[in-house]
């Protein structure tokens, strides 16, 4: 009896301490999950101003019995421009152009009539609508709308003298064209293009003995490279999950 009394405390005693025993244990620390950081959706809505610089090349026609320059031309220019991004790939946008183009003094000779005619074409300008569909940040588009030439002609004689003439030649056509954008920051994006520009034909119709020469079209070939900043509306656009 004795015994079992001395075990029954022992066995009291040592459930007593361990609560005691447990609360002297260190708590297991607490981690705080990684946040997670939404990939931002790059966001094209917005004006934007820039620059560019390329090349512009004649096309092929001319004169029956002549031959044009189509030699290539440095040209370099600005641009500015605003694009809205909707549902939710999909950006609309219209921009102004004008490219300064390099030496163009295309000279043709009239064989037997002793007449050169010169076309100096000094500028290219246009207003454009486009649209493009993106994914990240590439843009990847086609544009079209208003051409501008920005030019002046002349006849000359053998002695170097002006002489009158009409060649119906015009300084309003159309430009239709297509590019890549790329968005390297939110507020700086870089692009490469192809715009097609055309005004239509030159023939005369004074002096009389230049009428049989027909006509010669008139349109350009460019490629361009670009830089834009885009003073973006609301900076991007963060994903919800």
């Amino acid at each position: 009896m004795k015994n079992f009394l001395m075990g029954t405390v022992a066995l009291i005693a040592l459930g007593a301490s361990v609560p005691a025993m447990a609360a002297d244990l260190a708590a297991r620390p607490y981690t705080k999950a990684p946040a997670y950081v939404a990939a931002p959706i790059y966001n094209w809505t917005g004006f934007y101003i820039g620059g560019h610089v390329g090349g512009a090349f004649n096309g092929s026609n001319g004169f029956g019995g002549t031959s044009d320059n189509s030699d290539g031309r440095f040209l370099g220019g600005l641009q500015i421009g605003a694009d809205y991004q909707f549902a939710p790939n999909w950006v609309v946008g219209i921009e102004g152009q004008y490219s300064w183009v390099g030496s163009n003094n295309t000279n043709v000779l009239f064989a037997g009539t002793g007449l050169t005619y010169n076309l100096n074409q000094k500028g290219l300008g246009s207003v454009t609508g486009r649209i493009g569909y993106t994914w990240g940040p590439a843009l990847l588009y086609v544009k079209g709308g208003y051409a501008y030439s920005d030019y002046s002609e002349t006849l000359v004689n053998a002695a170097g003298a002006p002489v009158a003439f009409a060649a119906g030649t015009k300084h309003d056509g159309y430009t239709v064209g297509a590019g890549l954008e790329y968005m390297f920051t939110q507020n700086w994006s870089g692009k490469v293009e192809y715009q097609y520009y055309d005004f239509g034909k030159t023939q005369f119709s004074a002096p009389t003995a230049l009428v049989a020469f027909g006509s010669s079209k008139n349109d350009e070939h460019t490629v361009k490279a670009g830089l834009n900043y885009r003073f973006n509306w609301g900076g991007p656009v963060v994903a919800k999950y």
